[in-house]
């Protein structure tokens, strides 16, 4: 599997698993956020800004917030590629029990760090419906 969309999927398991189960361990939260730049940027799919400091207070306040929540990536694709990272794009579903399914493109920029790591450097989320 391509190592971004590897990426994009294991970042979204961890995503699930913090804001979906209150008992999930701490480390879930240090492992997630190890996944993106101190230069990260977000446009959030309701046009709120993030960077990597408002990033890492988000997620720790949110433990097991969104109980239940469920995940579904699809349609990963890349737009450019290099030695020094990519873009992708993908489609995100999440579902809550009892709750409609909000879904959102998203497009991702990721870097290589020095170490060869894939790091997440800006989001762009896009609410829309079907």
């Amino acid at each position: 599997m391509n190592r971004y969309f590897k990426e994009v999927l294991d970042t979204h398991e961890l995503i699930r698993d913090w804001l979906g189960d209150a008992e999930t361990p701490v480390e879930t939260c240090d492992d997630l956020l190890s996944r993106f730049s101190p230069a990260f940027s977000m446009v959030s799919p309701i046009g709120v800004l993030f960077d990597s400091h408002a990033l890492n207070r988000f997620f720790r306040s949110q433990r097991g917030a969104r109980a239940g929540l469920t995940i579904e990536i699809v349609d990963l694709h890349i737009i450019a590629e290099s030695e020094k990272g990519a873009t992708v794009t993908y489609t995100e579903r999440q579902t809550l029990p009892g709750q409609n399914v909000t879904q959102r493109y998203a497009t991702a920029v990721f870097d290589i760090d020095p170490d060869g790591r894939v790091m997440w450097r800006h989001l762009h989320e896009t609410f829309y419906s079907v």
